[in-house]
């Protein structure tokens, strides 16, 4: 009896799995809500030390469609977020992820929708400034105490607990024919290994 084909989605997640847990993105935690299902992901986002969002804990759940990395996945946060970018239903508004059809009344440019090399690592965060914006997030910060507590999960509160080690990929020759077979532009561009790499201003911070 023939084996059922595996469709190339599931081959490429089950790689980024497997990679976002041997090799951890700052700030994040990634799960499967359940372990037969590679297609919805638990995440867990740590707010960054000397940010208003220091020692927040932010659940929320990624879900892949079956044509994955060609369509985007879907990003809603379960934890309650006061945000421009964020409904009241958790949905988050972020270019990256709406599909590449063209829509010129969208007023984004083709290059920052989600196209096929664009993997689980590309985030970035927005920003906010003034001080009604400061004491909400604080308030929401100290809500999502009670969620960590609930799950055992030990928040990082510092630099060196936030910030993850990461290490030279050893050379996997399946990977790499994988990757090619599937991503026809390429390999995904390689991500800055220092802590809060590539930011320039981090408006985070409270002004002194």
């Amino acid at each position: 009896m023939a084996r059922p084909l595996v469709p190339s989605s599931q081959k490429a997640l089950l790689l980024e799995l497997k990679g976002l847990q041997e090799e951890p993105v700052e700030g994040f935690r990634v799960t499967l809500v359940d372990e037969g299902d590679l297609y919805n992901w638990e995440v867990a986002i740590f707010g960054p030390p000397n940010t208003y969002y220091e020692g927040g804990y932010f659940k929320a759940r990624l879900k892949f469609p079956i044509d994955y990395p060609y369509s985007p996945p879907a990003f809603r946060f379960l934890t309650k977020m006061w945000h421009p970018n964020i409904y009241e239903t958790g949905d988050v508004c972020i270019s990256i992820l709406h599909p590449p059809v063209d829509d010129p009344q969208s007023g984004e440019l083709p290059s920052e929708r989600w196209n096929p090399t664009q993997n689980v690592r590309k985030w970035k965060e927005s920003k906010g400034k003034d001080r009604e914006y400061t004491d909400i997030i604080r308030k929401q910060v100290l809500g999502t105490k009670v969620d960590a507590e609930r799950d055992g999960v030990k928040v990082p509160t510092t630099l060196a607990e936030y910030c993850v080690k990461t290490k030279a990929p050893a050379p996997d020759e399946g990977s790499d024919l994988f990757y090619d077979d599937y991503y026809e532009d390429g390999e995904p561009e390689a991500e800055a290994d220092s802590c809060f790499g590539d930011d320039e201003d981090d408006s985070g911070n409270e002004e002194s």
